[in-house]
């Protein structure tokens, strides 16, 4: 049994006391940080030097050091640790241009996951997903809308992503003046990473322009570092310039550490320094023994994965000094003195935030403001708001789906409100429904997964996971599913915390009983060994080694009879997939879907993409689909045929587009009257969604990437030059521009002006209702051929009322007016003319535009 913290803690400081006339320094809070780390490194042996260089870092008893892990997650809630109010996907939020916002929801996430430590701590439950290091936000360029991963990040401006970045670090770790820091924030992927996911393990970046790598990959990191005091840096999969990015003395040692001066360690992508010398991999380590050298000679102090349990050995052979990992363990030591990981609770204010913070009124209130915040209208005819007289029907695959706003990477909220749900509760439980497609396919597929139960009547399937495949001994954890089954351990993630990635067993059990006289689907997807046990009876059974298969098998119930349901699943090796639903599906056709839609005056169509489909490696075989990746931008095509033939038959029609990355929607601006960018919005998604299209809430977000017109507008996805990708490069029109979102008023902007280092501008509400509008400030160096088109600079959010104005200052410091100087080698303010540019988006038409020299 583990004993709590405490326990070990007073019995190490009795074996301290009791060899020391006076006490051991490391345990002296009144030190510094790193006073205490570099006492505490002098009296561990290399064994334990390599323990606690691994991200789940076990006890170390005889001195007094508990358990961590440095594997937890914080991208929109605390994720992967139970209950916690899951906020709209980052990519969302980031549409908000909401500085605000973003440090309100950070610090309500971050209370939250004190809460929850404490709690575990106390309970002697901590483990992976439970401790204080949080690998958040992502900073990195969403440079390409294929990339699965882009939803995480703040867009695909680099000062977008550096500013919010920095928010998130702020609210995460707290008032650093203080005594301890709150969480430990993690700025990564560093660097130039994103996409594609398929070859992220051996792919190779060179040749890029020292002025691509220098004001645009790099800018949001050195933000992160500088503004941010962020104490965490993940690097990323792949190699740049022919270094993986973990062992890269480049990035590592010259530009993180030498030209930034940053301070705090740096964890590794999870099994990223597997990569380095595993077969058809990057190839720049012969064995594990000189990849974890390499790792740490690079300065790579934690790893996520075991490589680095060969770091005795090879400090043994001689592949590196045991200096150099005293270095990385200073580092990371200084860091839990910092979080108070060693001190008692009494001492640590951070432990008296209450578990009554998670998922309370409170935050589940400001999901809820988020999610509006973030709504961008692209376009609308004058069919929004919405005429609540007219009969309206709501369709399509995300109406209903709550998973799916969610999200990646989140937490368990207490509830969802669906796109559906939220229409219902604004029109009344009568207003009809039908789901008509699935994402890619004409198949109408309703999950009755809600109405499986375990044992004790609560909802969901039980599941026991052991870390075997016998299913023997103690279980190594247990879980509730209670929505359709999708795990899989793409990018390291385990199926559960305290379950391997590789040869370990999980029991599903649960049960339901049938509604009617039918014909059910049991759907499974798996690799390796699978059970399908139905009352008793063992109905499919394949006990081996096997690749990804896709199965179903028909179920035909009888109404008010019980059926209990069991899944065995038994994982051997490498990737890992278990999917499991049990749903009523049909095939229909287009005119099958029209004709149900009667005599519907307006259809709200909740169409778009999926999580599912669309994030870091997802085993999915779709149509548009790859490893995680997209491979076409379009709106899938069933959707587009039903969207056509709904205004065929007169229908007005409006589109709710649910994705984490730009849609091509062309052909939609001829079949739609009115398009909803609604993102992943999270747990209260679907009053958001409802609010907005009755005019209850008067949509304000605009887009932090841009809306290409179709697929052939986008370079190849594996190239990093930026010529041609974002507003910033993109040198023909676009869909919809970077900063492009409509409001149901409008609004005039005066000239601007520009003095002493700040940009003014006079801005008037012109419409019948109040308003929030965004003002974006633009900056183009004239004479810059090779350069941006324009590159942002500033925003500032201002709400008026009908006819009220407001003039709105914009800082402008000499940091953002700094470019790349290929003479000089280094970025720094180039004197000449300027055109500053304020507007409502990114569009030459919407901007006014002034000249100042610099």
């Amino acid at each position: 049994m583990r004993l709590p913290r405490i326990i070990i803690m007073l019995a190490a400081v009795g074996s301290v006391m009791a060899g020391h006339a006076q006490r051991a320094p490391y345990l002296d809070a009144s030190l510094s940080p790193e006073e205490r780390a570099a006492d505490l490194c002098g009296r561990l042996t290399i064994d334990e030097k390599a323990r606690l260089m691994m991200n789940s870092s076990p006890a170390i008893e005889r001195l007094g050091i508990p358990a961590f892990d440095w594997w937890s997650e914080a991208l929109h809630g605390v994720g992967r640790n139970g209950l916690a109010t899951v906020f709209p996907s980052c990519i969302g939020m980031a549409a908000s241009f909401d500085d605000e916002m973003i440090d309100r929801v950070f610090t309500a996430v971050s209370d939250e996951a004190r809460a929850k430590n404490t709690e575990a701590r106390r309970r002697g439950q901590m483990g992976k997903y439970k401790c204080l290091s949080f690998w958040t936000p992502t900073v990195n360029i969403f440079r390409d809308p294929r990339w699965g991963r882009g939803q995480e990040s703040y867009g695909e401006d680099p000062y977008m992503n550096g500013r919010m970045g920095t928010r998130v670090v702020q609210a995460l770790q707290g008032d650093t003046s203080r005594k301890y820091i709150k969480l430990l924030a993690c700025a990564k992927h560093f660097a130039v990473h994103s996409g594609p996911e398929k070859t992220r393990h051996n792919f190779n970046i060179e040749n890029l322009p020292a002025r691509d790598l220098w004001e645009t990959y790099l800018p949001a990191f050195e933000s992160l570092v500088h503004d941010g005091g962020v104490r965490e840096v993940m690097c990323a999969y792949q190699r740049f310039e022919g270094e993986a990015c973990c062992g890269s003395n480049r990035l590592l040692q010259q530009i993180l550490r030498d030209e930034w001066g940053f301070d705090g360690m740096v964890v590794s992508d999870c099994g990223a320094i597997n990569d380095f010398y595993l077969p058809k991999r990057h190839g720049v380590a012969e064995d594990a023994r000189t990849a974890t050298a390499l790792g740490v000679m690079s300065g790579t102090d934690v790893e996520c994965g075991s490589v680095y349990k060969h770091l005795p050995e090879a400090v043994k052979r001689g592949y590196l000094g045991e200096d150099a990992v005293d270095v990385c363990v200073r580092r990371l030591l200084a860091e839990r003195f910092r979080l108070g990981d060693f001190d008692p609770d009494s001492l640590v204010e951070w432990t008296s935030i209450p578990m009554s913070v998670v998922d309370c009124r409170a935050h589940r209130d400001l999901a809820l403001q988020a999610a509006r915040e973030q709504m961008v209208l692209l376009k609308n005819n004058g069919v929004l708001p919405l005429d609540t007289g007219k009969k309206i029907m709501v369709m399509g695959p995300n109406a209903a789906d709550s998973t799916m706003q969610w999200g990646i990477y989140y937490g368990q909220p207490s509830h969802t409100v669906t796109i559906l749900q939220g229409m219902r509760g604004r029109l009344g439980d009568s207003l009809p429904y039908m789901q008509a497609c699935g994402i890619t396919s004409s198949t109408e597929k309703v999950s009755i997964f809600d109405r499986i139960t375990g044992e004790d009547g609560t909802p969901g399937m039980s599941g026991t996971y052991w870390n075997n495949t016998e299913m023997a001994g103690e279980p190594a954890a247990t879980a509730r599913y209670t929505s359709p089954v999708n795990l899989d351990n793409g990018g390291n993630t385990v199926f559960a915390p305290g379950v391997e990635l590789e040869h370990f067993t999980l029991r599903l059990r649960g049960s339901f009983v049938a509604e009617a006289d039918e014909e059910l689907d049991v759907i499974y997807n798996n690799d390796d060994g699978l059970r399908i046990i139905i009352n008793g009876d063992t109905v499919y059974e394949r006990w081996k080694a096997e690749p990804l298969n896709h199965r179903s098998r028909k179920l035909a119930v009888k109404k008010g009879k019980r059926y209990d349901i069991g899944v065995d699943y038994m994982q051997v090796a490498d990737a890992a997939t278990l999917n499991f639903d049990i749903c009523r599906q049909k095939e229909l056709t287009v005119d099958e879907v029209v004709a149900r839609a009667g005599d519907a005056d307006i259809v709200v169509f909740a169409g778009g993409i999926s999580p599912a489909f669309e994030r870091e490696q997802a085993k999915v075989r779709e149509p548009g689909f790859d490893d995680g990746d997209r491979t076409s931008i379009e709106l899938p095509a069933i959707q587009r045929e039903i969207l056509r033939a709904l205004k065929s038959a007169g229908k007005k029609v409006v589109l709710v587009n649910c994705s984490g990355s730009a849609v091509a929607l062309s052909p939609e601006m001829q079949s739609c009257d009115a398009i909803l960018q609604a993102w992943y919005p999270g747990q209260e998604g679907g009053t958001a969604v409802a609010e907005v299209l009755c005019g209850d809430f008067n949509p304000c977000g605009k887009l932090p990437v841009t809306f290409y017109c179709d697929d052939a507008q986008l370079p190849p996805f594996d190239e990093y030059r930026m010529e041609g990708r974002t507003y910033r490069y993109l040198r023909e029109a676009p869909l919809f521009p970077f900063g492009h979102g409509l409001s149901y008023t409008t609004y005039k902007y005066g000239k601007p002006r520009y003095a002493d280092g700040i940009v003014t501008v006079e801005v008037r509400n012109t419409g019948k209702v109040a308003g929030t509008e965004i003002v974006q400030l633009y900056l183009r160096r004239r004479g810059d051929e090779k350069g941006p088109n324009k590159t942002l600079r500033g925003y500032e959010r201002v709400t008026l009322a009908p006819g009220e104005k407001r003039t709105v200052s914009i800082p402008l410091s000499d940091k953002l007016l700094e470019t790349w100087d290929e003479e000089s080698g280094r970025m720094r303010v180039q004197p000449g003319r300027y055109d500053v540019m304020v507007g409502p988006s990114s569009r030459d038409n919407e901007l006014k535009t002034i000249s100042v020299t610099i």
